[in-house]
């Protein structure tokens, strides 16, 4: 065990001297690599940031079933039965509300005080209705449902219009799904640039040191004690930049934080972004020094097996 550390030890202090060795170039290819994971690590933070204000933005959405004039009290109370069902074969939750055309009227009322228009016509021109409060809708297949749902509802007996108030969620639900998608795919090409950055460094550094790796190999050195330094150089390159880049992109909170102050005032919102929690810090910290890693083995490999 004790052996193992050594070995470990004094890879790791290698590493340090010889990415540390160039100092110019250490600091260039540290930035390089920061800018590159910057762009999905902001990506990410502002997903993070939207993802909550989605959720509460399709809370309870709304479905308002107009009945028609013709249909009577009781043929209206009787469709509380139908409309359940459908919500049940549908596979959604929510609350079911009779809202009679007299209530409808004196809401009116209140509203717009338009009592005395009314008295005019001589009649209640506002139908029954009833008001569906769906829960928990935040996917697009529950969308789906929702719209399937509507044209069931429509086809019912004594249903003159059935309005879904949240049509958006769909359109809101995907939208979510494209920014995801496109993220993934900036994530998967920019760490493709983290790779091969990594790998091009640490090849440089291997015909730096060819000498040295070949006298090695002759004094009966393991392919493991070579390479060992290299995959730690790589995975400190990773990890450095990706410290960098959530720094970066955590202080650049600050500035669009005080853009975005004036427009979320004028809707009466109190909306920040925030930085990313330390779960995600160590996860994208990992991820970075598993992209240097990676770089490495694949550059040490080739380059070695070369001078071998």
């Amino acid at each position: 065990m004790k052996n193992w550390l050594r070995l470990h030890a004094y890879a790791l202090t290698g590493a340090w001297r010889h990415i540390r060795a160039p100092r110019g170039g250490f600091i260039l290819n540290v930035v390089v690599i920061a800018i590159a994971l910057m762009l999905p690590f902001a990506g990410l933070t502002l997903l993070q940031n939207v993802r909550p204000v989605s959720e509460q933005l399709v809370v309870e959405p709304e479905i308002s079933i107009f009945l028609a004039a013709a249909t009577s009290r009781e043929q209206a109370n009787a469709l509380a039965a139908p409309i359940k069902r459908l919500l049940k074969d549908a596979q959604l939750d929510g609350k079911l509300e009779f809202i009679p055309r007299e209530k409808a009227l004196a809401a009116l009322d209140e509203r717009t005080g338009l009592s005395a228009a009314v008295n005019a016509l001589g009649s209640n021109p506002l139908p029954d209705a009833y008001v569906l409060k769906l829960s928990g809708l935040d996917s697009m297949a529950q969308a789906a449902r929702t719209e399937n749902l509507v044209g069931s509802l429509q086809a019912l007996s004594g249903v003159e219009h059935v309005q879904l108030d949240s049509a958006w969620v769909k359109r809101l639900a995907a939208i979510m799904h494209v920014l995801q998608m496109a993220l993934l795919l900036l994530a998967i090409t920019l760490g493709t640039v983290v790779v091969a950055v990594v790998f091009n460094t640490l090849r440089l550094q291997v015909l730096n040191q060819s000498e040295e790796i070949v006298l090695s190999k002759l004094v009966g050195a393991a392919d493991s004690f070579v390479y060992r330094p290299f995959y730690y150089a790589g995975a400190f390159l990773g990890l450095i930049a990706g410290a960098l880049a959530l720094v970066l992109v955590t202080l650049a909170l600050h500035p669009l934080n005080q853009a975005l102050a004036e427009v979320v005032r004028l809707y009466g919102s109190q909306f920040r972004l925030l930085p990313l929690d330390a779960l995600s810090w160590i996860a994208l910290l990992v991820l970075s020094a598993g992209l240097g890693w990676l770089g490495a083995l694949l550059s040490v490999r080739r380059s070695i097996g070369r001078l071998a």
